[in-house]
């Protein structure tokens, strides 16, 4: 009862456990190059089901709530069930980029079809695997991706032949791509603007391998600005303009303020003990560099450790 009942919350949690992200990861490992097709595919057979009896409950605990006041609903949840599963790597857990990637796209892919649902629409249709590949910017119309659909069932691409390390990689930034967070922002930047991006990424990254959680409130910013853009998409596609009432997020959210607290928490026992041992003098062969080496990766797997063990516990925990 106990396992059934966790697999029946991981479903309806619309991805959020780590079997079907590691599913999904399987599958699409093998043939990177349609990636979108089979995430479409795999939304549509494991999350297709429970999206419409979801809204449905949702719509029966919030009766006095209209059209718009429902998907903001959805909304809402939806969101926050992206940006978790999208930012909890770092550090030493960087290989575990690919899982948490998955988990977000499904997240994602259960929010668009819970959308649809709230327009009636069938949520185990075909035409909603056609529909999530069109939000995602991957063909411009239903048409063109139910074609590429029934083309590619069945039917594997032929893909070049690369190592294991070059089609993780590609299979990353597709992903990264699908979830929108290396998609061009609306606006117009510059040069060097752009050149400032790509900078505090790579700041970002070199600090996350000593101080994982750092990666929080970047992670959780980007994704919730991608995510607002696929909302956008979704609404004007669902229902014909972009919903006003649907939530944008404050100035200053609680869970970015926490996730950014949570950063600062995790550099502070790299930088004490690399302050202990520059204090202390502590050597190793004569230099203090292999002392600060050992420092710092222990630092990393025990608060990227700990912060991983404290996820999974909450996780576990039944719902109240």
């Amino acid at each position: 009862m106990r396992r059934a009942g966790r697999r029946r919350a991981d479903t309806e949690g619309g991805g959020r456990g780590d079997g079907l992200s590691g599913s999904l990861l399987r599958e699409v490992a093998a043939e990177p190059g349609r990636l979108p097709e089979a995430l479409a595919s795999f939304a549509l057979r494991h999350l297709g089901p429970g999206a419409g009896p979801s809204v449905e409950r949702l719509r029966a605990k919030h009766p006095e709530a209209d059209g718009a006041a429902l998907r903001a609903l959805v909304v809402s949840r939806g969101r926050r069930r992206v940006t978790a599963e999208g930012s909890f790597v770092g550090g030493p857990f960087m290989l575990l980029i690919p899982v948490a990637f998955c988990g977000a796209l499904l997240s994602q892919a259960r929010m668009m079809l819970e959308l649809a649902a709230t327009e009636g629409r069938d949520t185990t249709d075909p035409e909603r695997a056609a529909e999530l590949l069109v939000l995602q910017g991957v063909y411009e119309d239903t048409g063109t991706a139910l074609a590429a659909l029934d083309t590619t069932t069945g039917r594997p691409r032929p893909e070049n032949r690369r190592g294991r390390v070059a089609s993780l990689r590609y299979l990353v930034v597709r992903m990264a791509w699908l979830l929108g967070l290396l998609t061009p922002s609306d606006e117009k930047v510059g040069r060097w603007t752009r050149i400032g991006q790509w900078a505090l990424v790579g700041a970002v990254f070199l600090v996350g391998l000593v101080a994982p959680l750092v990666w929080l409130p970047y992670m959780a910013f980007s994704y919730n600005r991608a995510t607002n853009r696929m909302i956008d998409r979704a609404t004007v596609f669902y229902v014909g303009s972009r919903d006003q009432r649907t939530p944008r997020g404050v100035r200053v959210d609680p869970a970015m303020a926490t996730a950014g607290l949570r950063a600062l928490g995790s550099m502070l026992l790299p930088a004490v003990t690399l302050f202990l041992v520059i204090v202390t003098d502590t050597r190793i062969a004569g230099g203090r560099w292999p002392v600060a080496g050992i420092v710092l990766t222990t630092s990393c797997l025990v608060t990227g450790g700990w912060w991983l063990w404290r996820r999974r516990r909450r996780r576990r925990q039944p719902p109240p």
